[in-house]
């Protein structure tokens, strides 16, 4: 194991001034009395995974769904709300628990959002053939503090947090660990090696941004100006211009659509705001999340379109219900973030005249109440991006070469060891490792394995023969890219 733990983990695990000891279900074993330990491993092997998961103080249960061949637990867990200080209380965080066996390697996901209470599995998981453990980021609902004071709210809280998860639940899931995400959740398990590299074996981490200095987006730029086709990018910049140039027409339909379905712009301070910010994420929504052969979906005569071509290919790409305050709200601490310490893109558009643009892409504090305050943190990217550059140990990054956030992605240095970043060709804010080149492929497959302590004797032997140790379940395993509303990670 990489990061050995050192030292008998009991399962109350103290938090400061808070009263949560507890005691294990069984007593821990001398090291050197293997005989005592085989017994003790028996005793708590035999007790049922829900009431040993009920024993760790702070741990209640929400609900338990039935899924062939794992049990499924959404759970609560009392979190401090500033680990720095605990007296200030606590809140409930939602975790969920994918339970196959004790004996198998452990998954810890989380997307950097809200989690779902449906079973799942993550790419890692289905390599492994392994338990998932799966987070809730902080002051998403409902695992908010409340009343809620955003300062709380940054890179090192939230991975203190998976850092007090993992060190509840390694006394039951003993064998290795793996932390992985995607986007914002690839962000999230890089900061969480960054603050704890002790805690897991290893790290994948997917389409992670990396946004090192906030000021300097000139990447994107240059992105934009080469990904796929020279066609498709006319076409879309073509559609982006001309809704711009229809504003006032399609202003109205955006009226109408306000009207029928009760939406509000106060956050962002006026419909033309949200409709030209809708407009704008335009270009960038379709490469995160289409692909090349979706440009064919795509009006090729912008000019000659109808405002309802036009109308549409934006608002199944864009949404024009995302700025509106009803579709901000959900995502105020993604934005506050963004606007503290994890930095925002800003492109040009050199294709549209300077008079169509009123406001331009817009900031992060634009998206959150006024009534929270925010002041940017330079230093938390830039601390992170060396970080990784120079210590990363065990830990893969997998970008998509047509995904807009990949722009900016992790680099490595001389000082890393047995890290990756890697590219799947085509692809786009899905990117994984199946859809990397057969031969990274192999690579990345056999590195994850190989973390999690169970590569086969033949792949140990022959890295190209790696592959998943569970078979594919078209439910448990879908696919599918983790769409978030544009701009967001």
């Amino acid at each position: 194991m990489r990061k050995a733990l050192t030292g008998a983990m009991a399962l109350g695990v103290l938090m400061g001034t808070l009263s949560t000891a507890g005691t294990a279900t069984a007593v821990q074993p001398d090291a050197t009395d293997t005989t005592t330990a085989a017994t003790a491993a028996q005793a708590a092997a035999s007790v049922d995974i829900l009431d040993r998961l009920l024993s760790i103080p702070g741990m209640s249960l929400i609900q338990e769904k039935p899924y062939t061949g794992y049990r499924f637990f959404v759970l609560n867990y009392t979190q401090p709300v500033d680990h720095r200080d605990p007296s200030k209380g606590t809140f409930q965080q939602r975790i969920t628990v994918l339970h196959k066996d004790v004996s198998r390697p452990t998954v810890f996901y989380t997307g950097g959002y809200s989690v779902s209470t449906n079973p799942s599995r993550r790419e890692p998981t289905q390599i492994v053939d392994g338990n998932q453990i799966s987070m809730e980021y902080r002051f998403f609902s409902p695992s908010r503090p409340d009343p809620a004071d955003w300062s709380d709210l940054d890179i090192w809280q939230a991975a203190s947090d998976q850092h007090r998860i993992f060190k509840a639940l390694k006394p039951i899931y003993r064998e290795n660990w793996l932390s992985t995400g995607g986007s914002k959740g690839g962000m999230t398990a890089t900061y969480f090696e960054r603050f704890y590299p002790r805690d897991m074996d290893g790290v994948v981490a997917y389409v992670a941004p990396n946004d090192v200095v906030n000021k300097e987006d000139s990447a994107y730029d240059a992105f934009f100006a080469r990904v796929g086709t020279k066609e498709c990018r006319d076409r879309l910049n073509g559609v982006q211009r001309e809704a711009l140039v229809r504003r006032d027409a399609l202003m109205k339909r955006y009226e109408a659509a306000a009207a029928e379905n009760g939406w509000t712009f106060d956050t962002i301070g006026s419909m033309d705001r949200a409709y030209e910010a809708v407009v704008l994420d335009y270009v960038w929504g379709f490469w995160q999340y289409s692909t090349l052969a979706d440009c064919e979906s795509i009006p090729a005569d912008a000019a000659n379109a109808t405002d309802e071509e036009i109308w549409d290919s934006v608002d199944t790409i864009s949404g024009f219900s995302f700025y509106t305050d009803q579709g901000l709200s959900p995502y105020t601490p993604y934005y506050y973030q963004a606007g503290t310490q994890l930095g925002a893109p800003t492109i040009t558009f050199p294709y549209i005249e300077d008079e169509l643009i009123r406001y331009s892409y817009q900031p992060p504090r634009n998206f959150v109440p006024r009534s929270i305050p925010m002041r940017f943190q330079p230093s938390a990217m830039r601390d992170v991006d060396n970080w990784v550059r120079k210590n990363a140990r065990q830990m893969l990054f997998v970008y998509g070469q047509n995904d807009p956030w990949g722009a900016e992605p992790f680099h490595l240095s001389k000082g890393a060891k047995d890290s990756y970043v890697l590219t799947a060709p085509g692809m786009n804010h899905g990117a994984n490792v199946a859809g990397l080149v057969p031969e990274e492929k192999a690579l990345a497959t056999a590195r994850i394995l190989e973390w999690a302590g169970v590569a086969p004797a033949s792949v140990q032997a022959d890295p190209s023969k790696a592959k998943p140790l569970a078979k594919w379940d078209a439910k448990l395993d879908k696919r599918d890219v983790e769409r978030e509303p544009t701009l967001r990670p």
